[in-house]
């Protein structure tokens, strides 16, 4: 069973614009829709419709209308109680695939919360885990090191469950700087968060891969490689994804994709690559099952998680870029 936790999820509001989004203007959007969020939600909803074991574990008030979203997914989940509402996330998709989004802060977890969480987790992964998630933004009133410490923590009671770690911004940043007191097995950021990690230029790393130099993106992978994260997997949105590893790098390229939404798209990626993982697949093999995941989650409308069914495989290219490191 992959466990999943989402210290900050929320209700992902999704508006479908047919026309370019018009500052200071009245718009009507063609369609709305809502659904449970957040990107251990996301990898969760994902590894269910293939047919893996998951469990998401996150922090919602009794009778919030985020457990309602959530039943609807069929995800087996447990959430911590907290008195403050699951935050609302509002995307606006435009006709071009252009994607805007206004995330909410997220519900507070006080000192007492975290602790709950934190006994939560230990009693989940005692039931069978075989992967560890930790996922997303961290919530107000939690330290920006909390990763870290849920890491060490996890370690100390099962050193051996490999654990994968999906941030951004402080707390990614966080990580980077004590990867010397916990690292994770896998780290899956975007070119702007491996950035933030290793303190490059993530605009830059992004640019290189968009132009189809991979170069930046693979050294940065391999200096947190260098630092005891065993497998790097970086999400380059439309130019696909790299992975480093200490045997190698890869990188693959998506097939054409029709872009409606990127929501969810990189989350999808990393339930592909667990799923590749756990069926023992090869790391290129993990790469393209990932890729072909992401670019189908952008296919698709809002927060909308694909099935096995909806991917183009075949289409999805690896290379070999070990010679790079």
């Amino acid at each position: 069973m992959i466990v999943t936790l989402t210290p900050n999820p929320s209700i992902d509001a999704t508006m479908e614009l047919d026309s370019p989004l018009q500052r200071g203007q009245v718009i009507r959007p063609v369609s709305i829709s809502q659904v449970a969020g957040g990107k251990g939600i996301n990898v969760s909803h994902a590894l269910v419709l293939a047919g893996v074991e998951s469990t998401a574990l996150f922090p919602a008030d009794e009778g919030d209308p985020f457990l309602t979203l959530v039943a609807k997914t069929g995800i087996p989940y447990r959430h911590v109680p907290v008195t403050e509402s699951v935050r609302i996330n509002t995307t606006l998709t435009e006709n071009d695939g252009t994607t805007t989004k206004i995330n909410g802060a997220g519900a507070t977890l006080d000192s007492q919360a975290r602790q709950q969480v934190e006994e939560f987790l230990i009693s989940l992964l005692g039931a069978n885990a075989t992967y560890l998630v930790l996922a997303g933004s961290l919530p107000p009133g939690v330290p920006l090191d909390w990763y870290t410490s849920l890491l060490a923590l996890v370690r100390s009671k099962f050193p051996d469950l490999p654990i994968a770690v999906d941030t951004s911004d402080e707390a990614i940043a966080s990580l980077g700087r004590n990867l010397n007191i916990a690292a994770p097995t896998l780290i899956k950021p975007n070119g702007l968060e491996i950035g933030q990690m290793v303190g490059a230029d993530g605009d830059a790393i992004e640019s290189a891969a968009a132009e189809g130099n991979f170069v930046p993106a693979i050294r940065a992978g391999r200096q947190v490689v260098d630092r005891g994260v065993a497998e790097v997997l970086v999400t380059l949105g439309p130019a696909g994804a790299v992975l480093v590893t200490e045997a190698g790098a890869w990188v693959a390229t998506p097939p054409p994709t029709n872009v409606v939404s990127t929501v969810g798209a990189g989350d999808s990626s990393l339930a592909g690559y667990l799923i590749a993982r756990s069926q023992g697949d090869s790391p290129a093999e993990c790469l393209r099952r990932a890729v072909a995941y992401g670019s189908a989650a952008a296919s698709l409308a809002g927060t909308t998680i694909p099935s096995p069914s909806q991917l183009n495989m075949a289409g999805t290219t690896v290379h070999d870029l070990s010679h790079e490191i």
